[in-house]
């Protein structure tokens, strides 16, 4: 519903993304793209996927015209590669809704050459940190690495809210706070382990779709990166819509 009524984390993001240098291509990786293998989206204009139901009919019309470029996929394909990751190529898959509604609110002219990547749901945190870490050198390059999802996203506890009043669990910051204290502390090993070590983890992240994306970033950004939390919101009682950004050497 961002998309519709972006509200102050739609807000957040956008004005975060008005004081970022250009970027030469924006590696955008979404909690709703899952594949066996590290996939990188080579299509030359992408389709806007609507991939949700039970929503208002006016998000149907919404349209993100996000063009490709084939030598900056190229280069994701091959920093992947090099570190060790078995990579696919997809040339007709579209933008899924984790990607272009970010998108569109940051980069509203679609004149950044996008190139989407597809997660592992089933390989967990380090994987991801892998990811990302193998991503790094593009940081470096001018590339934006953009990670889609959400710090929690219980939608079981959406319903029981509605259903009871619109009363927030007090899980939902409590997560969302350890999260924050652990980055801006470099806890990367309490980070990579919040299952185990995170209060009400399991609740706050049902299945691990919606969080992997956060260690994409984190790997991207460096251990070391200076990290910023430019946004801390709830919508939808249950949706934590923090927005962090991790800085190498000045650069996010």
């Amino acid at each position: 519903m961002v998309a519709l009524d972006p509200g102050a984390a739609g807000a957040a993001l956008a004005e975060y993304a008005s004081v970022l240098p250009r970027p030469r291509a924006i590696v955008i990786v979404s909690a709703h793209w899952h594949t066996e293998h590290p996939t990188v989206g080579l299509a030359s204009q992408f389709e806007t996927i609507h991939d949700f139901s039970g929503v208002p009919e006016a998000l149907y019309s919404l349209r993100y015209p996000a063009s490709g470029c084939p030598e900056a996929a190229n280069e994701v394909v091959r920093c992947l590669t090099e570190a060790g990751f078995p990579v696919a190529t997809d040339r007709q898959r579209g933008l899924d809704h984790g990607a272009w509604i970010p998108l569109r609110l940051m980069f509203p002219d679609a004149d950044v050459p996008v190139i989407p990547l597809s997660m592992q749901g089933h390989l967990g945190s380090q994987h991801h940190f892998d990811l990302g870490r193998a991503l790094a050198p593009l940081a470096d390059k001018g590339f934006l690495i953009l990670a889609s999802g959400n710090l929690t996203h219980n939608l079981r506890d959406f319903q029981a809210a509605v259903a009871s009043g619109g009363q927030v669990p007090g899980y939902v910051r409590e997560f969302a706070d350890w999260i924050w204290q652990r980055i801006q502390a470099h806890d990367l090993p309490a980070l990579l382990d919040y299952r185990a070590r995170a209060p009400a983890a399991v609740r706050a992240h049902l299945t691990e779709d919606h969080l992997l994306p956060l260690f994409v970033a984190l790997g991207a950004g460096g251990e070391q990166a200076l990290a910023e939390r430019f946004h801390a919101g709830i919508d939808s009682y249950v949706l934590a819509m923090d927005a962090f950004a991790f800085h190498r050497g000045g650069q996010a």
